[in-house]
């Protein structure tokens, strides 16, 4: 299959090195910009699934002993052939997700290259341990001992894919897994598979053995429940939705197969009266223009001090207003589809909701009269309270509620009423006050006076956020059990 042209004739799964037609037959994968088929994906079987988890298996005694420059070396090699490839991958991760050609060049397909780079340093997995001198007792004889901790690999790995960046969030998993010496079984979400496969493809390429990566893909949930219920699987890497993640872990938990869990979110912004508002207005306003806000770490739930509430509800409208809605290969475009004409409604009747609940609805809350494509407005809702289903609940579009607040406290309050606790945001003049409050937010990561991301920094929730954390080396711990190995000095 050439990258320029990868669905021609159906995709196929991969599975033990090899590109095997599957049993489930194909369904079509559709551009939520025009409606048209981008592609035919293929569904698995399960007994397809269970063969790809298997196989993974059989190659990972063999990958684990690699040496780490060499694994190293794969995920280079990768990196190198994604960047090579970029226009078409480009192309190809926009028709499937309906993101703007900016957003997938640099946000998808871009960030998946530096992934496999950031993981292409083979770093240390092990380290020493300061010698113990021990008495003599009934567990052991007397004298000094010494020991080595080391990182193992977990074994092998389902990972389970989110629609919302079908090239960044793979990466984010496959990459350390590799790296770490674990194999892989990958199951992407239905909606936009391809790009999965394009990766798998790389990494052939890049001299990935047969096995190491497995790719299995369909629309029936017995594909993702034969991907996790695998004697053969250890772990379990998701990034979806809490109910999704609630059942997966259950699952797990009956066979204590390790899990890392990325789920819903519903940050909140918590914008103080000596806040910067011009920069607050910009980055809650990403809610609105980046990826549709089908993204769990958006800033959707805004907590204004009453000082500046007006203000801030004005400039968010300004900023929404100014926002082209529209064919995300035209280079204006900022706001693009969601995801499909299912997605589309529910958000629409989250907008419904939050009127009937009370709330203003200052933008939006209508369909852009567009011909084709599952678009959404940018909606700002005002006079919202946080125990209003649309403070509550995770919409995942591009639909802002704003909520009031008077003394720093209630601030902080109403933040951490909330089952998610993602990423929340602080905006305040008064830096001390900022990190004063952010450690008092029960989130995983807390962002003052921005959006931006430390991709070093370690991600993950608390409460039903999800368990866990990655990226940068805490992705490698992640991906890797601790052994101790003691010994008589």
């Amino acid at each position: 299959m050439s990258p320029a042209d990868p669905v021609s004739d159906g995709q196929r799964l991969f599975v033990g090195g090899e590109w095997v037609a599957p049993d489930g037959g194909y369904y079509a994968v559709t551009d939520p910009a025009t409606e048209e088929t981008v592609g035919l994906a293929p569904e698995a079987s399960p007994e397809q699934v269970r063969a790809a988890c298997a196989a993974a298996r059989e190659a990972l005694g063999a990958w684990s002993r690699t040496r780490p420059e060499e694994r190293a070396a794969v995920l280079g090699r990768a990196a190198d052939l994604i960047l090579e490839r970029m226009g078409p991958y480009t192309e190809l991760a926009r028709a499937e997700t309906g993101a703007t050609t900016g957003t997938a060049r640099a946000m998808q397909v871009g960030v998946a290259a530096a992934r496999f780079r950031r993981y292409a340093r083979a770093e240390p997995a092990e380290w020493a341990i300061a010698p113990q001198i021990n008495e003599a007792g009934p567990m052991g004889r007397a004298g000094v001992m010494g020991a080595l901790a080391l990182r193992q690999p977990v074994g092998v790995v389902t990972c389970i894919t989110s629609y919302n960046n079908p090239w960044a969030n793979p990466a984010g998993k496959v990459a350390p897994a590799l790296a770490m010496g674990n194999t892989v079984v990958v199951k992407p979400a239905p909606q936009d598979p391809l790009s999965v496969y394009r990766m798998a493809e790389a990494l052939q390429a890049a001299g990935a053995p047969p096995g190491v990566v497995n790719v299995v893909s369909g629309r029936e949930t017995a594909v993702g429940e034969a991907a996790v219920a695998s004697d053969d699987v250890d772990m379990v890497s998701f990034t979806g939705s809490t109910a999704v993640g609630r059942r997966i872990a259950e699952v797990c938990g009956r066979e204590m197969k390790r899990q890392l869990m990325e789920l819903g979110g519903k940050g909140a912004a918590v914008v103080f009266d000596d806040a910067d508002l011009g920069s607050a207005a910009a980055g809650i306003g990403t809610t609105f223009s980046f990826y549709s806000g089908q993204i769990c770490t958006a800033p959707t739930r805004v907590l204004a001090q009453r000082g500046v509430y007006g203000r801030l509800v004005e400039q968010l409208a300004a900023y929404a207003r100014r926002l082209k809605v529209g064919d995300p290969r035209e280079p204006d475009t900022v706001v693009g589809p969601v995801i499909s004409a299912e997605h589309r409604a529910r958000v629409e009747s989250y907008v419904e909701l939050g009127r009937k609940e009370g709330a203003s609805v200052v933008v939006g809350g209508e369909r852009p009269s567009l011909d084709r494509g599952f678009y959404v407005s940018p909606t700002l809702l005002a006079d919202c309270a946080n125990d209003m289903r649309v403070a509550r609940e995770e919409i995942f579009g591009p639909v802002v509620a704003v909520i009031p607040f008077d003394e720093e406290d209630e601030g902080i309050a109403l933040a951490n009423d909330s089952e998610y606790g993602l990423i929340d945001y602080v905006w305040s003049g008064d830096v001390a006050r900022a990190f004063r409050v952010a450690r008092q937010l029960r989130a995983g990561g807390v962002g003052v006076n921005t959006v931006g991301r430390n991709m070093e920094a370690p991600f993950g929730g608390f409460k039903k956020s999800g368990v866990g954390r990655d990226v940068g080396v805490y992705a490698l711990h992640a991906y890797s059990e601790v052994q101790a190995i003691v010994w008589p000095g």
